[in-house]
């Protein structure tokens, strides 16, 4: 609603800052926080001098932020306190962007009914438009169905996405051809090559991880060895992280290489060589 004259103060209890009195003086300044305040009306106030509250009106007036008592202050008088009232009505509907964060009691949002749109953190709500979006968004994992027992540059065959009936994947997951592998959807991919070998005698079986950002140049990235004796089963693993900021540009193959007895070990049913694929977050 409109006002004639200066709006009411609604609901705002301060208490002013101390004044020192000046002998022989009546009008001070009244503050908080060294800002001149102007009450509402001398009925809107509480003050007290030397021990004795005042009435309004008759003891004191008020005109803006200065106060006036009936009567000059000498040495000796002291305003004990000075307390401006707001005024005592029902404040309906905040207006907007009057209610400040500091006002919001603990606890008083529910973000599962009174929230919408996307939230900036993870901590608390979903449909976020950047960082850790809704958990793992992509996580893919294949293994080598076959032994292989020479070097094979890239692994292009026997390899299958995991079958078992406790597996899943989570989104789109990877895909292969000619043993190039292409990642569904940017975002930066923990690639994970796990070994198993055997070895008639001693020899040294070896799984590397080559990355392309170009699609076109290949660098080896990330190495696993597994050196064996005579009829030994050995298991290692490497690890890479790939920062995929085009589908189309970044890829990756395995190379099987250092064969020279045993094999490196594949098998349809069980994960002995394989190979995981998880997206941690938004490409960097």
């Amino acid at each position: 609603m409109a006002y004639i004259g200066r709006e009411p103060t609604v609901g705002n209890f301060q208490v002013c800052d101390a004044i020192s009195v000046v002998n022989g003086q009546a009008a001070y300044t009244m503050q908080v926080g060294s800002a001149n305040v102007s009450p509402e009306s001398a009925n809107h106030m509480i003050v007290s001098l030397s021990g004795v509250i005042q009435k309004p009106g008759s003891s004191y007036t008020v005109s803006g932020s200065t106060i006036t008592f009936s009567q000059n202050l000498v040495t000796g008088d002291v305003i004990d306190f000075i307390q401006i009232l707001g005024n005592v009505l029902d404040i309906g509907t905040p207006s907007d962007a009057t209610v400040t964060t500091a006002k919001l009691a603990n606890s008083a949002v529910d973000l599962t009914s009174k929230v919408t749109g996307a939230l900036p953190v993870a901590n608390g709500g979903t449909n976020l438009t950047s960082g850790f979006a809704n958990g793992i968004t992509e996580a893919d994992f294949w293994r080598l169905t076959a032994n292989l027992s020479s070097n094979t540059n890239p692994i292009a065959s026997n390899l299958e996405r995991v079958d078992d009936a406790s597996f899943s994947k989570i989104g789109t997951g990877m895909s292969v051809s000619s043993g190039y592998w292409s990642f569904p959807s940017t975002g930066l991919y923990e690639v994970t090559a796990t070994m198993n070998s055997t070895g008639a005698s001693a020899d040294n079986h070896i799984i590397r991880i080559h990355v392309t950002t170009d699609n076109s140049n290949y660098d080896p990235v990330s190495n696993v060895v597994s050196a064996s004796t005579d009829s030994q089963h050995e298991q290692a693993s490497c690890f890479a992280f790939v920062n995929v900021t085009n589908t189309t540009n970044v890829k990756l193959f395995f190379e099987a290489t250092s064969i020279g007895s045993g094999s490196i070990q594949g098998d349809t049913d069980v994960n002995y060589t394989c190979f995981k694929f998880i997206r941690l977050g938004d490409s960097q």
